[in-house]
């Protein structure tokens, strides 16, 4: 971590919780860079990593008063940036499982498929948030974005047979971890999300 910064220290944190606005306000502004380390390494891509910092960040200013330990302001912080960006995922995992021109059949769906559909995309999305960060930005992209290959390679700074071969490796990853969390073998393991099978 860099070391210029520092997280605030106990007393800060603690005139904080007992509703000091200044201490509150300098609590926040020491934690932002920190906070902004943590979503860039979690988060799928920039603009991601923004929302899920300003997130964070805006529950330490109303929450911190929730927060039992002093001390654990670094923890705390960095599992609610974590949650923000799996909650991303989530979202754009779900988005590419609608099926907009076919709501009949969406109304029609029983109640238990509702919950088993649910429980899939959250055990995708924690999967996909635990692969580590080059191979969660190609995967995400290209396989929940739908994003060509070609924009791809170019928004990560990579040549295409460097984004292939990226690309190749995070889909084994997560098919090797659903495999491991009892996915059947052949559902959902190059394609969590059912997206275009070319790479």
């Amino acid at each position: 971590m860099n070391r210029r910064f520092s997280w605030p220290d106990e007393r800060l944190i603690k005139a904080a919780q007992d509703g000091d606005v200044t201490s509150l306000t300098t609590v926040v502004v020491q934690s932002q860079p920190h906070v902004r380390k943590f979503a860039a390494s979690l988060c799928a891509s920039p603009q991601d990593a923004e929302d899920a910092a300003q997130e964070a960040l805006i529950i330490l200013y109303r929450k911190i008063g929730t927060l039992r330990a002093t001390g654990a302001l670094a923890s705390w912080m960095f599992r609610i940036v974590r949650n923000e960006c799996l909650r991303q995922v989530r979202v754009l995992a779900s988005r590419r499982g609608e099926h907009p021109d076919e709501p009949e059949a969406a109304a029609e769906r029983s109640a238990e498929e509702t919950v088993l559909h649910r429980l899939e995309v959250e055990r995708i999305a924690a999967a996909v948030g635990a692969l580590p960060r080059d191979q969660r930005q190609v995967l995400i992209m290209r396989d929940i974005q739908g994003l060509p290959g070609r924009t791809v390679a170019a928004s990560l700074g990579l040549s295409g047979a460097a984004m292939k071969s990226r690309l190749h490796r995070a889909r084994t990853t997560l098919r090797h971890s659903l495999a491991a969390t009892g996915q059947a073998p052949g559902q959902a393991a190059d394609r969590p999300t059912g997206g275009d099978p070319r790479p």
